[in-house]
């Protein structure tokens, strides 16, 4: 069964992710911080036949990544890995001029730096594979990453840093397919972390789902997608 890695897979996009995975056979390894939240959710995708391992800790800390790519080889492959973990700066989102230093450097570090250190640490199983396939590489984006919009600029500065080394990564690992994905506006917690005050309608991650999962069948060329062009119409 083909093994896929998920940083910050115990609710949001992540979860929804895994939860397609899972009922496509896929095994599991899955990241987050909070341990009690990511194992229930761990426990309720197990009930798909599946393996899945859950590993609770901080992207950023470098022996949690060598752990999350030591239970993939565990597991038997890396087929694909998906940076999703991310972090804001601020919260909730502030003026360029407000923003705390330290909150961009947490933004950049988490969004950008950690998601490289787990690219680096994988490489080896990513470019094996399995059934004679290199793996995939999805860095979850945001249109903040290519548009200026108020109070955005640190989260969106540390997403375009992550894209940016995507379209690098892609050239330099041209047997692997690497895509930085923008899922567009979605009903998560960290945008109710983002603006607190905006309770208007967005639509649930699962719906942006089938778009990743058209990426995984089709395995169109390296590049940035955005969700409304892998929704469209095959």
């Amino acid at each position: 069964m083909p093994v896929a890695i998920i940083t910050g897979a115990s609710k949001g996009l992540g979860r929804a992710l895994a939860a397609a995975l899972a009922q496509r056979g896929w095994d599991l390894v899955l990241d987050a911080r909070t341990a009690a939240v990511l194992e229930k959710t761990a426990g309720e995708l197990r009930q798909y036949g599946t393996r899945v391992v859950a590993l609770p800790g901080d992207v950023t800390d470098a022996g949690h990544r060598k752990d999350l790519v030591s239970a993939a080889r565990d597991l038997g492959s890396l087929d694909l890995l998906v940076s999703n973990a991310g972090a804001l700066g601020a919260e909730p989102l502030v003026r360029l001029e407000e923003l705390p230093l330290e909150g961009l450097r947490v933004a950049l570090e988490t969004n950008a730096v950690a998601a490289l250190g787990l690219v680096q640490e994988a490489l080896p199983l990513l470019r094996a594979g399995s059934a004679g396939m290199p793996g995939a590489v999805i860095a979850v984006s945001s249109d903040a990453a290519a548009e200026a919009y108020e109070t955005w600029g640190g989260y969106g500065a540390s997403k375009a840093a992550l894209d940016h080394l995507a379209a690098v990564l892609a050239v330099e690992e041209p047997d692997l397919r690497v895509w930085a994905v923008d899922p567009g506006d979605m009903r998560t917690d960290l945008y109710a972390a983002a603006v607190p005050d905006d309770d208007g309608p967005r639509p649930g991650p699962e719906t942006v789902v089938p778009g990743f999962l058209r990426l995984l069948d089709e395995r169109p060329a390296s590049g940035r997608y955005a969700a409304p062009s892998l929704l469209g119409a095959r």
